[in-house]
């Protein structure tokens, strides 16, 4: 009996992580997986190198939030437009195409970086020009995984997606910083065009990925089809209102500082341990996901846990003891890979496939604007009243507009797949 328990709580634990079948069952999906973890590595490294290299050249936070102006500007200005574009002919050659113009790119900063410092505006337009390149392999990139994966397989395609992002975000920055300490700006930008590269030659392999049947008009009216669907379609609606709620109302980053220099006294050492807390219960939330990845109704999971982000920001706000404080970052964090990894496929088993690049424009556009709207609001009302005072209420905001789209979206409440396929493309 105590080795038949034994063997049954290792099955459980096995269920319980991650679940790495993709990779072992689509040699596709395995080789784009690689490059582009790679790839956000790389990224991540690059933006330390960009933020030092602007503030040693003018000293402002005007020009390094500049930075942040230059990557989000071209992501929301075409973003919508290259899903369309998407939408329209081969992802994997659009895909293919804008990692060149990414690698190129990367190649420029690397040479200003060993040859000598081009202007900062300069750098500015080169980090843009990345970013336009982004605006459309996104939406691409985002369409790659109902296309290589059958259906029961996407929610486990999006975690280890999700975890190869979040740790970039924890290696990247480190990394980073000690390579421009080391050998300088032109390294970091040139292991990032390596890294590019990487990503190109995992996706070279894919198979031709078209939109499908019905293929998206050009322009206006492609966008305006895209919009229509969203609008009309309770699932996505749902999903994209909860993801903008979410981050608008209760962004706390900007408030990081202040938090800071409450609890911990404004050591700037200590600043950093709150972005560490939320990676740290994303990246523990990843690997256990095989706890909700293979749960049927994905939409559920996401409101419980866009309520656990609303609700643990809530209780950060309330508490005085600075560990304390940290943890409930932590659980933010968790609650946070929850949402993504199961709104992503809700997003991906709810549309056809001829309108997967405009829904991932859209998401891409709200992952973008939605932050840095939170954090300003954020901001503007802890400046008006307390850092608590903005973080208590953007917390319970969050829970009434989670709630609010829990009682009207039905549909994404009861898990139903209108578009989920059983088998993926031929390979």
């Amino acid at each position: 009996m105590g080795l038949t328990g034994t063997g049954r709580g290792r099955r459980g634990l096995g269920r319980s992580l991650i679940d790495v079948s993709p990779l072992r069952t689509s040699a596709p999906f395995r080789r784009l997986w690689i490059g582009q973890s790679l790839s956000g590595l790389g990224g991540q490294m690059t933006l330390v190198a960009v933020m030092f290299q602007v503030w040693s050249s003018t000293g402002s936070t005007v020009w390094t939030g500049a930075v942040g102006l230059a990557q989000a500007v071209p992501l929301i200005a075409l973003g919508l437009f290259a899903g369309s574009l998407v939408d329209r002919v081969d992802r994997r050659v659009v895909y293919l195409v804008t990692t060149a113009g990414q690698t190129v790119f990367a190649v420029l900063l690397a040479a200003q970086g060993f040859l000598g410092p081009a202007p900062v505006a300069g750098v500015l337009v080169l980090v843009a020009l990345q970013s336009c390149c982004a605006a459309g392999g996104g939406p691409a990139s985002r369409a790659f995984v109902p296309h290589l994966l059958p259906a029961h397989q996407v929610a486990a395609g999006l975690a280890l997606r999700r975890i190869a992002f979040q740790g970039a975000m924890l290696l990247g920055p480190a990394l980073g910083g000690l390579i421009v300490g080391a050998w300088g700006v032109g390294a970091c930008y040139a292991i990032d065009a390596a890294t590019f590269v990487a990503a190109w030659l995992g996706a070279r392999g894919l198979p031709r990925m078209s939109p499908g049947d019905v293929v998206a008009r050009p322009g206006l009216r492609g966008v305006a089809d895209g919009l229509a669907f969203m609008t009309r379609t309770p699932a996505v609606r749902g999903a994209l209102l909860t993801d903008l709620a979410t981050t608008v109302l209760s962004m706390p980053v900007s408030l990081f500082p202040l938090v800071n220099s409450e609890r911990f006294g404004g050591d700037p050492g200590t600043l950093g341990l709150f972005l560490t807390a939320i990676a740290v219960g994303g990246v523990t939330a990843s690997v256990f996901s095989g706890t909700f990845t293979r749960l049927p109704r994905p939409g559920l999971v996401m409101l419980a846990g866009s309520a656990g982000w609303g609700a643990s920001l809530t209780v950060f706000g309330l508490v005085s003891a600075p560990w304390a404080g940290l943890v409930c970052l932590a659980v933010a964090g968790a609650a946070d890979t929850l949402t993504v990894v199961s709104r992503g496929t809700v997003l991906q088993t709810h549309t056809p496939r001829e309108l997967l690049g405009r829904v991932g424009a859209a998401e891409q556009i709200v992952g973008q604007a939605g932050p840095d709207l939170g954090n300003l609001r954020g901001g503007l009302v802890a400046h008006a009243f307390s850092g608590s005072a903005a973080l208590v209420s953007g917390g319970l905001l969050c829970v009434g507009a989670v709630a609010a789209v829990a009682v009207t979206a039905t549909e994404l409440r009861d898990g139903t797949r209108r578009f989920g396929r059983t088998q993926p493309e031929p390979q």
